[in-house]
């Protein structure tokens, strides 16, 4: 079973541009990481300063180990002062893999 996380991730809308661009930045190097099997960035459709991550990876020591990445962790160092408030990480289990009821 894969492990997921989709995040939401507010922005202060001076940083919006250079958020984007940091996170692009490290869509290469993720989706080369061995245990990453999905990893997609999205931007609000109503133009607010928001980001979507959507991340399927191949067990939580894949997540871990692509958090622990010195390039993961220098954007979240950028972001510590472009951020509106936390990102809200939100963890998924895939009902196809659950028993019936």
């Amino acid at each position: 079973m894969s492990y997921v996380a989709v995040a939401e991730v507010r922005v202060k809308p001076e940083h919006m541009d250079a958020a984007c661009a940091a996170v692009l930045g490290i869509v290469p190097q993720t989706r080369a990481e061995p245990g990453c099997e999905t990893f997609l960035i999205h931007r609000a459709a109503d133009g607010s300063p928001r980001l979507f991550l959507y991340e399927r990876w191949r067990d939580a020591a894949a997540f871990e180990t692509h958090h622990a990445q010195e390039y993961t962790r220098a954007v979240y160092r950028r972001y510590e002062t472009w951020l509106a408030e936390p990102p809200i990480i939100t963890f998924l289990d895939d009902l196809a893999d659950q028993e019936p009821a």
